[in-house]
């Protein structure tokens, strides 16, 4: 009996993981392809899609199914999937059951008016267009948060257990801060040495041609070309809406490739982890993505450790300089190597230097939860940003579009999300340096032109473990030791110390 019951609870779990796509696929339109005029309608196709979600595992046949499940002797000796799917399920349910199918729909159908408002306002570089839908989206996330949180509860834990199941404040807090004060004599090295200007300053690199090197890209580390698209975005996301249909988006800048050509690997490794999960489990937990911690992990691998690392560039940067021969006909190897590496105090999160990346994610951490406790109003919140970046990065945003109104995530209501950035760079440092011991010729064969054996290795120690385990525990089997940041901060010492003498 349980085992019938595991199998009918595993396919409503699936079915209602198809209705979920339906959601991501409106998501990812909304981004690349919906008139500006569509945001309100495409709020209410959100929220229908968010309660239907809601309704199916919050309803009494999947408590029921669950509560057979679990009783049934069967399941003592289940497949190890078996019992992880049953566990996820039930933490999937209790969470949401919590939360009123009301409260799940208003946040949805805010979500679009937000974005849309957040970009009018970014481009606009004014905060104020932006405040009034900041304000109410808050406020609903607040209301959840209590309503996970219980009376006993830290509700910022509620938001943070979304992105990193399990995660708790007050082990991530202390973990950022030892992360931040590692890189304090490195920042503060490099600080007193600056920076030349960059060797292709004031050239152009055009668009088109930037676009046919990026498309070429998610194929070169392993993305299935048949099962993948790239398209622009406002914010450089992946979306995955099912098997064998993965979104990725960039932006470009004719001044600058550096943004298209990282962004694009950036959300490539996104996708690749999408890619590797185990179809045989489709549309169960084990065959989903464990954490967002996990996700940037994979991502920041393939961005900075791979495509940042000399060995990519021996390959590729013959290419590079053969498609943009006016940008980088005198721009020698070295040169371009050292200029993707500058580091140096910047404005963008998402175009900083790895070793003061980790500085923009701590101002956000700081920000978010001081919001959600109502420490911080959000009408104070460009202040509070401008602020904390003098502490922490030494410069003053000269306005909103380079200051409060540069990430789209509080617009779609990711409060909790911005610390699993810094603990993906922490992930990716330690499993790229368990998969160079593991393939000692890695460095080679990635000069070669081959990053095969690399995913091969990811796919079997991360990718097929999908929502198995949590995400520290996933990190530490790969590796042989739980997460911590000695991994990373080895990695930037034996990176930027010979590029910046210390």
């Amino acid at each position: 009996m349980g085992e019938q019951a595991y199998q009918r609870l595993m396919d409503r779990v699936r079915d209602t993981a198809v209705v979920q796509s339906i959601g991501w696929l409106l998501s990812w339109d909304q981004e690349t392809n919906m008139p500006a005029a569509g945001a309100s309608h495409r709020g209410r196709q959100l929220a229908l899609v968010a309660g239907l979600v809601h309704e199916r595992l919050t309803a009494s046949v999947t408590k029921d199914l669950l509560a057979e499940v679990e009783a049934a002797p069967w399941l003592q000796d289940a497949p190890p999937h078996a019992r992880a799917n049953v566990a996820e399920t039930r933490r999937v349910h209790e969470r949401l059951t919590r939360v009123p199918r009301t409260l799940v729909e208003e946040v949805a159908r805010t979500v679009p008016v937000a974005q849309h408002a957040w970009a009018s306002a970014r481009r606009a570089s004014d905060f104020a267009l932006f405040r009034p839908h900041l304000e109410k989206m808050v406020a609903l996330k607040r209301d959840e948060a209590r309503a996970i949180a219980g009376s006993g509860g830290d509700p910022y834990d509620a938001l943070m257990d979304e992105f990193e199941p399990g995660a708790r404040i007050a082990e991530v807090a202390p973990f950022l801060d030892a992360l931040v004060d590692g890189l304090a004599p490195a920042v503060l090295a490099i600080s007193k040495q600056g920076n030349p200007p960059l060797p292709w300053e004031g050239r152009r690199f055009p668009v088109e041609r930037q676009r046919v090197v990026c498309g070429a890209l998610p194929a070169a580390i392993g993305l299935s070309p048949q099962g993948s698209r790239l398209d622009v975005s406002a914010h450089p996301f992946c979306q995955r809406i099912g098997v064998g249909d993965l979104r990725i988006t960039t932006r470009y800048d004719e001044a600058d490739p550096r943004g298209a050509y990282f962004g694009v690997l950036h959300e490539a490794g996104h996708a690749l982890y999408e890619q590797g999960l185990d179809p045989a489990h489709d549309g169960t937990p084990c065959g989903e993505a464990r954490s967002l911690a996990v996700h940037e992990s994979q991502s920041r691998l393939w961005e900075n450790l791979v495509g940042r690392g000399r060995p990519w560039w021996r390959h590729h940067y013959p290419t590079l300089r053969a498609v943009f021969p006016e940008a980088l006909h005198d721009v020698e190897l070295e040169a371009f190597y050292r200029a993707i590496n500058r580091v140096a105090p910047s404005f963008i999160r998402v175009e900083a230097d790895e070793v003061t990346y980790n500085l923009h994610i701590a101002v956000r951490v700081r920000l978010e939860r001081a919001i959600i406790t109502g420490a911080l109003a959000v009408a104070d919140l460009p202040g509070a940003w401008n602020d904390e970046y003098r502490r922490a990065l030494g410069l003053t945003p000269p306005d909103d579009a380079r200051g409060c109104l540069q990430d789209v995530h509080w617009s779609c209501g990711a409060f909790g999300y911005f610390a699993t950035y810094a603990l993906g760079n922490v992930y990716g440092a330690q499993l790229m340096e368990a998969a160079r011991a593991a393939l000692p010729s890695l460095d080679d064969e990635i000069a070669s032109g081959s990053t095969a054996s690399l995913l091969a290795w990811l796919v079997s120690k991360v990718h097929r473990r999908g929502a198995s385990a949590r995400g520290a525990r996933i990190v530490e089997d790969a590796t042989g030791y739980a997460p911590d940041a000695a991994a990373f901060l080895r990695y930037i010492k034996q990176k930027y110390g010979p590029l910046y003498g210390f």
